[in-house]
């Protein structure tokens, strides 16, 4: 693991000691159990990376996982029982792990095969269904989960959808499920029964972002009034209103990532977003600037105000705050990790420690364990 001091310049010698005493990856942490875990998956390494993550925002390895494939997107089930990882090499596939509750490491249970090469993965809100989206495939399945955590197949369904589906979730109260759609500059919406896991078109089927924008990643707020979504290929961040019996969502502006008077020959490339726990601040990352930007939330309006915008990984692809919106963990798909602190009264980020984990890091989750 490499240690960066100047992402934390404040540090005395003593305490910079003591960070890299406490950060240094080793397996026999597992034996100490862990309050919050984090997942990280590395695509060109082909691992799954799992990470204990201490009070003061250092991190512990707790197991490195083979997949044997190009491992991207990760969900883990509500119950924190179970962790799917998408493989993004032939032949596409899903693994399923249990979560071990007392360490977070991880026992294989299956791989099972997937409709297309899947850009995005999520389970519905009871842990019943596996949802995934493709971006080179044009398409969105439904997939069984079994009671014992193992994705099945066939799949239910398999969904053509307009150019480069990109994510996939289901709202809130498991009633309706949204799949964003790059190429064709829209998000679907769909109608979900969940004893079934079948998906009907909404009405209207969709809603349309700016032309050229390129929905990628979306999240709902706290209350379920709105939905906020990155557009990678204009680097700006939408707000929606949502109409959560109708399963609508309602275009009310998008508001830019990039740094002021930044410019690049390059593709923008807005990636990854999450709001903390609280609902108070919204962050997203953009891979052209190699930036995270930071909003502080309006929660009558919806509107954003941005608040920050720092320099963070290279190619900076995923992150994730943890679930008690203590800390910000980014990985950068050409450099490693960094840890920030999460003011919880300003939003303000401050790096805390950066390290090196396996090779092409670009998805992260985090969950507390029982």
């Amino acid at each position: 693991m490499s240690h960066d001091s100047a992402r934390n310049p404040s540090a005395t010698p003593s305490r910079l000691a003591t960070l890299i005493a406490t950060s240094v990856l080793s397996l026999a942490a597992a034996q100490a159990g862990a309050a919050t875990v984090a997942y990280v998956s590395n695509a060109d390494s082909q691992d799954i990376y799992v990470l204990r993550l201490n009070g003061d925002g250092s991190v512990n390895l707790i197991d490195r996982v083979d997949t044997g494939s190009t491992v991207m997107p990760l969900a883990i089930s509500p119950d924190h029982k179970y962790l799917y990882a998408a493989l993004r090499g032939q032949p596409y596939s899903v693994l399923s792990y249990a979560i071990d509750p007392a360490s977070g490491m991880l026992k294989a249970l299956s791989r099972t095969p997937l409709a297309d090469n899947m850009a995005n993965i999520a389970t519905d809100r009871t842990g019943r269904y596996l949802l995934a989206a493709s971006y080179s495939g044009n398409k969105i399945s439904v997939n069984a989960i079994g009671a014992d955590g193992v994705v099945q197949t066939p799949p239910l369904a398999v969904i053509p959808t307009g150019k480069n589906a990109h994510s996939v979730q289901v709202d809130p109260d498991n009633t309706h499920v949204f799949a964003s759609n790059l190429g064709s500059d829209v998000i679907l919406q769909y109608r979900f029964d969940a004893a079934t896991g079948k998906l009907t078109a909404n009405t209207p089927p969709a809603v349309s972002t700016q032309t050229g924008a390129g929905p990628r990643h979306f999240v709902f707020s706290r209350d379920q009034r709105f939905v906020y979504s990155t557009n990678e290929l204009d680097a700006t961040v939408s707000t929606y209103a949502y109409d959560r019996q109708n399963g609508t969502l309602s275009l009310l502006g998008s508001d830019s990532l990039l740094p002021e008077g930044f410019k690049t020959s390059e593709q923008l490339a807005a990636a990854d977003l999450h709001l903390t726990p609280d609902g108070r601040f919204l962050y997203a990352s953009e891979r052209s600037s190699n930036t995270l930007t930071g909003f502080r939330v309006d929660p009558a309006s919806g509107k954003l105000t941005r608040i920050l915008n720092i320099p963070t990984e290279t190619q900076p692809r995923g992150f994730n705050i943890d679930p008690r919106g203590r800390y910000l963990l980014a990985v950068g798909q050409k450099a490693g990790l960094t840890s920030y602190a999460i003011d919880r009264d300003t939003g303000v980020l401050t790096p805390v420690l950066r390290y090196t984990l396996g090779r092409n890091p670009n998805w992260v989750e985090i969950i507390d364990l029982p």
